[in-house]
């Protein structure tokens, strides 16, 4: 099996230099039990390796000096291993789990505990939409930042920010420090999300763009539905303060994921010179197949934002328990996680990733007009399935999308307004939609939710015409 070398490494462990590893990319890669424990065994090797280069001045005697460089040897080629593809996919998608179920923990506490400062309705939504708000500003410029300084360096930042934004919250005492403190959790998330979904693409090949993103967002959103129900579990248990500490340490643990497992990548095309930010940003623009990708996630991102914002309501005045709206959601977010790894690998097959992007997002509008039709439990629990079915199939495509129209210095960038649509999207349909439904009432407001996303469905069509993705070796496993 031919390996192509895709990154060179580089990186310090101690005092020690890594310089120029290689990191192959195998067209045949795939997850499974072997390579799974292959990957495993190396990756607590480099960390026994790499604890013993640090502890070491601690252990030798004095004036003694090691130059102990950790390297990991395959048996079977007698040559320098580094973590395969697999192995890195591994470790992105338990770094995601575990910053975004440390993030989520806060979201259902912090309206409640800013209520208990003091806060009015007014004042915990100002709270709330003030870290949409900066996530959405500086999505965009951080991605591009993450192409130029590197995306570990900015994933690290991102936790680290993340991290202390949930001890700064043990500390608030008024409900306008949490304002502050929210703030500063969007630039956490800004730098945090399109810098770990744009290394995604990075070690991934081509072939397996499609069931990356798959099991990459299933742990995404895995963890965005077990973090809320952990963090009420925990205040219930033990009060809000608490909930802000095991949020902290849950993601200062995953900085020191990062830091430690994830590899130093630059590309090997870097050796270039760098190209000018407002002319990539600007080529960007004129990228009429990324539009197209921008505009559907802020189309179906705006109808996420309805359902999330204004399904409750609706719901309830068709009868619904509070309960029963749980579950609603519950079958949501289940359809929707558990849909991801098969449709990622569906992508990887189809001629064409863009005709799953439409397909989904039609399924997406039926399900804007099925909320608005619903009358009883049973119509909600089918609607929200398909909800969740066609978010999964369109949005995993849209990720590896977004990753085959651009080349690779741009990807950050790429993806930074990709999660500027999703925030911005969300937003929208917050701010405007209330006042919308006050006037036509609930049932048409889903309906024009359905027809804006079928509208832009349409762009997104003709953005993609002509478009002719990569497409690599076959795969035939």
């Amino acid at each position: 099996m031919q390996e192509t070398p895709l990154y060179s490494l580089s990186g310090t462990v101690g005092d020690v230099n890594i310089e120029n590893l290689v990191l192959p990319r195998t067209a045949g890669s795939s997850i499974g039990p072997d390579s799974f424990l292959r990957n495993m065994n190396l990756l607590i090797c480099t960390g026994v390796q790499s604890i013993f280069v640090v502890c070491s001045p601690c252990v030798l005697a004095p004036g003694t000096t090691t130059s102990y460089i950790p390297t990991m040897t395959n048996v079977a080629s007698n040559k320098s291993a580094i973590p395969s593809y697999t192995t890195l996919l591994f470790i992105c998608c338990g770094v995601a789990f575990g910053g975004f179920l440390g993030s989520h923990m806060r979201l259902p506490v912090v309206p409640l505990y800013a209520r208990s400062l003091g806060a009015d309705t007014v004042l915990v939504g100002i709270i709330n939409s003030a870290f949409l708000l900066m996530a959405a500003l500086l999505s965009f410029p951080l991605g591009m930042m993450s192409d130029r300084l590197g995306r570990k360096r900015l994933a690290c930042f991102g936790a680290l920010i993340l991290s202390v934004t949930s001890f700064l919250l043990y500390f608030s005492k008024t409900p306008w420090q949490m304002v502050w403190i929210y703030l500063f959790f969007g630039i956490g998330l800004a730098a945090f999300g399109p810098t770990m979904m744009s290394l995604v693409a990075d070690i991934s090949p081509a072939t397996h763009l499609g069931r990356s993103y798959g099991w990459y967002t299933t742990a995404l959103y895995t963890s965005m539905s077990l973090g809320p129900a952990l963090g009420g579990f925990v205040a219930e248990e033990l009060g809000f303060l608490q909930v802000f500490l095991i949020s902290g340490t849950l993601i200062f643990i995953t900085f020191w994921l990062i830091l430690f497992y994830l590899p130093r990548a630059r590309h090997i095309l870097d050796t270039k010179a760098k190209k000018n930010e407002a002319a990539v940003a600007a080529n960007l623009v004129h990228n009429r197949p990324l539009v197209g990708c921008w505009l559907v996630t802020l189309g179906g991102c705006f109808g996420l934002g309805m359902f999330v914002t204004f399904f409750p309501l609706h719901a309830q005045n068709q009868g619904l328990s509070v309960a029963e709206i749980g579950l609603v959601f519950a079958v949501q977010g289940l359809s929707n996680a558990l849909c991801r790894i098969p449709f990622g690998y569906l992508s990887d097959r189809v001629a064409k990733r863009g005709s799953l992007v439409i397909l989904g997002l039609l399924g997406f509008s039926a399900a804007m007009v099925g909320f608005a039709v619903s009358e009883n439990v049973v119509h909600f629990i089918l609607t929200a399935t398909l909800f969740g079915i066609s978010m999964g199939l369109a949005f995993t495509s849209v990720g590896a999308l977004i990753a085959e129209v651009v080349d690779q210095e741009s990807r950050g960038l790429a993806m930074g307004g990709y999660n500027t649509c999703i925030y911005f999207g969300m937003m929208l349909s917050s701010a405007l939609m209330g006042g919308i439904i006050q006037r036509i009432g609930f049932e048409n407001g889903f309906h024009l939710t359905a027809v804006i996303n079928f509208l832009l469905v349409g762009f997104f069509y003709l953005f993609m015409k002509n478009f002719e993705p990569y497409k690599g070796a076959t795969i035939t496993q």
